[in-house]
């Protein structure tokens, strides 16, 4: 079911003083492709979708912030001036967000708060970086007296993932949520911050998710660990070509060059990068001249490089992967930070219904649950709904 305002506004009456206060909303997001680049300064290209995260807020003229998480059942409270803050992980997301507002500037009050989230927990969705973009955007909106544009209040959520959760994400979860335009995808460049909106209409087909609902948990997960061996390739590779300050610099004969100086995962992950970062740019090109099974070919290439190169995949999300080919999906790949969750999958109108009951039957009978289906649409970023 979709979340709507009077979900949240209900909670939050209950649990506050029967008051109301100002509605907010920020969206989860897909990623076409460019997976693992943003934090090797690559590029990506994702949209925003419509299920997101939804809060209320209201000053309470104190420096403490209550917040209660509707879909936890969970409520706590935290100082603004305090060092640690919260320990509930949940909450760190909010206290995190608060805290890298105030280092900007803004002059953040205590709050009262009640949220939920229709995107997917562990999903490859960025529930989190819904909830900081929310939280951020709000923040702004209500206490900031000089206005921060919206791709730093994308840093903010970033920030919060480094500084309070442990997750050395890149940015273009919180770049999507913030920035995320209707009917349209993104390319950012993560390293420049400059971005280009692209419509997205297909005509005769259609992008569909299937949740493995196998849970990933990026700042438990070997996450962290690929992106220190990118970076590590990258040093390598400086040394004889000075220009490189990231992957997004390097190609394959570089990584030749230095294929005896690191290690047999190093080599496979900077591959896997290296090619990545061209496929974002090729599936732009075809994009614009209308070519989806050159969209999809890419697709797949991905889904291989993430399995076997970058190994961030997991049986359920190859079964799924190799389903799509069978069923004649155009292209099929892991989406997210991988070790769970989703694949996006790019489907001929014509096969859409078929796929949708062949990959439940399919997967239910090797795994005995069902994965969930998805139907995407593009929607818009942070916004105030109330």
């Amino acid at each position: 079911m979709k979340l709507t305002i009077d979900d949240v506004r209900s909670r939050f009456i209950k649990h506050f003083d029967g008051s109301t206060g100002s509605v907010y909303a920020s969206p989860g997001r897909i990623n076409l492709i460019g997976e693992h680049t943003d934090y090797n300064n690559g590029f990506v290209f994702p949209g925003a979708v419509e299920q997101g995260m939804i809060a209320e807020i209201k000053p309470n003229g104190t420096r403490m912030v209550d917040a209660y998480s509707i879909d936890l059942k969970d409520r706590t409270q935290f100082s603004l001036d305090d060092e640690k803050g919260p320990s509930a992980s949940w909450a760190r997301y909010i206290y995190g967000v608060c805290r890298e507002m105030m280092a900007l500037g803004v002059p953040v009050q205590g709050f009262n708060t009640a949220f939920a989230g229709d995107v997917p927990l562990g999903a490859g969705m960025s529930s989190s970086a819904a909830l900081e973009s929310t939280y951020a955007f709000a923040l702004n909106d209500m206490f900031g007296e000089n206005k921060i544009e919206k791709m730093e209040l994308a840093r903010v959520g970033q920030r919060t993932e480094h500084k309070y959760i442990g997750c050395n994400c890149g940015i273009m979860d919180q770049a999507i949520s913030v920035l995320g335009k209707k009917g349209n995808l993104l390319r950012l460049d993560c390293r420049s911050g400059e971005y280009a909106y692209f419509p997205w209409e297909p005509k005769g087909y259609q992008l569909v998710l299937v949740n493995s609902c196998v849970k990933h948990e990026l700042a438990g997960s070997p996450y962290n660990e690929r992106r220190l061996q990118c970076e590590h390739v990258a040093e390598i590779i400086k040394k004889y070509h000075p220009e490189v300050e990231s992957l997004r610099d390097a190609n394959y004969e570089m990584l030749e060059e230095v294929k005896a100086e690191v290690t047999e995962d190093e080599y496979k992950r900077a591959r896997y990068v290296i090619g990545e970062v061209v496929r974002v740019l090729n599936v732009c090109e075809a994009l614009e001249a209308g070519d989806y099974e050159k969209v999809g070919q890419m697709m797949y290439e991905t889904h291989y490089g993430l399995s076997k190169e970058y190994e961030v995949s997991c049986e359920e999300l190859d079964f799924l992967n190799d389903i799509a080919r069978e069923e004649g999906v155009t292209g099929s790949r892991i989406m997210g930070g991988g070790f769970g969750g989703c694949t996006i999958n790019l489907i001929a109108d014509e096969l859409v219904p078929n796929f949708k009951q062949k990959v439940v039957e399919k997967f239910e009978a090797k795994y005995g649950k069902k994965p969930i289906v998805i139907d995407v649409v593009i929607g818009d970023g942070s916004r105030k709904l109330l």
